[in-house]
């Protein structure tokens, strides 16, 4: 079996993406956490290691490190294929991808530590503006994301068919992101609706942030 080290910290919703595809899989791993609080993931070695200095990183038989949680998560689909985390159709996995980077790329980079904390600094932000900035984007994200899910035939259970996917992934850990900062859900009911059925899956529970080892 490959050896995985995942270096991460318990409440980034990337790194829950990471441990819900990792445990999906089966797979065993070494969890390495890092306070983001006090910068532990700007170490010397973290960067030697990760040179953005972002988590998650996962490390691979002390051979070969993978960033960025799509592509370490598309890496364990393609190595590890059973359960697939993709469709089997070029369409049905161009929509999971469509519907995971609406979190991936549209929510969730304008919203990380870094950039509430770049607010903070050189505009003053306030935690009353921190949310409101966090609310503006997930919210509008999520309006787009709760309309397809809503009226396109492909979604069933999950995201897309009645297995999780990627995009499932990226919908949990969104949400989770969004309880911290009083984000309605309301106005998504089938975001929730899924949200609900991942949540019953011990793959998804496990990577909770409150679950993990570093949770304070």
């Amino acid at each position: 079996m490959t050896k995985l080290a995942l270096h991460n910290y318990f409440r980034s919703s990337t790194s829950v993406r990471v441990r819900i595809a990792l445990n999906l899989k089966g797979l065993d791993y070494d969890y390495i956490p890092y306070a983001l609080l006090p910068n532990e993931h700007k170490s010397e070695t973290y960067l030697k290691l990760n040179p953005q200095g972002l988590v998650p990183a996962l490390e691979i038989e002390n051979s070969a490190v993978l960033t960025q949680s799509m592509a370490i998560i598309e890496y364990l689909d393609e190595a590890f294929p059973d359960p697939a985390l993709m469709p089997p159709d070029p369409l049905g996995r161009a929509r999971v991808r469509s519907l995971a980077q609406i979190v991936g790329c549209d929510i969730h980079p304008v919203n990380n530590l870094r950039i509430l904390r770049y607010i903070a600094d050189e505009f003053g932000a306030d935690a009353d503006a921190k949310k409101a900035w966090f609310t503006q984007w997930a919210a509008d994200g999520f309006a787009a994301l709760e309309a397809r899910l809503s009226s396109e035939i492909e979604t069933a259970e999950f995201c897309h068919g009645n297995t999780p996917s990627l995009a499932d992934i990226c919908l949990y850990a969104q949400v989770l992101n969004n309880k911290r900062f009083d984000v309605d859900p309301a106005p998504y009911p089938t975001i929730m609706r899924i949200f609900t059925h991942c949540d019953a899956l011990a793959a998804f529970q496990d990577a909770r942030p409150e679950n993990q080892m570093d949770a304070v």
